[in-house]
């Protein structure tokens, strides 16, 4: 059974850093692009960042590069998004979602797993 379950998620101050993560399992993560989108409340659910499993393909939206990075621990197959100097802006939850591809999409439509997802609040 194909599970990405996201944990991590909580409250900060503007300025502040969060770390959240991804645990993969039932399935086969070499095959597979990650990423990592947010949907804050009314808006869209929007691409932050994404990675292929095991090489070098990593991409960041407008928005967060040079301040979220992502990153995966393959032994523990788990993928991570370090969040520095958040914003109130960041405040969304975050999911993570998997894609059988050799490099990511910012497409959501493209992606063939999803998990449940991690609500991240930035206060000013």
């Amino acid at each position: 059974q194909v599970k990405l379950v996201e944990s991590g998620g909580g409250s900060v101050q503007a300025g502040g850093s969060l770390s959240i993560y991804c645990k993969a399992s039932g399935f086969t993560t070499d095959n597979y692009a990650m990423g990592w989108f947010r949907q804050a409340p009314g808006k869209e659910r929007e691409f932050v960042a994404g990675r292929t499993w095991r090489g070098g393909n990593i991409y960041y939206s407008e928005s967060v590069k040079g301040r979220f990075t992502i990153s995966r621990d393959n032994a523990r197959n788990t993928v991570y998004l370090q969040m520095n100097s958040l914003k109130p802006e960041d405040t969304a939850v975050y999911y993570c979602a998997a894609d059988y591809s050799i490099a990511p999409t910012t497409n959501l439509a493209g992606y063939d797993y999803w998990g449940q997802g991690t609500q991240v609040t930035v206060s000013s």
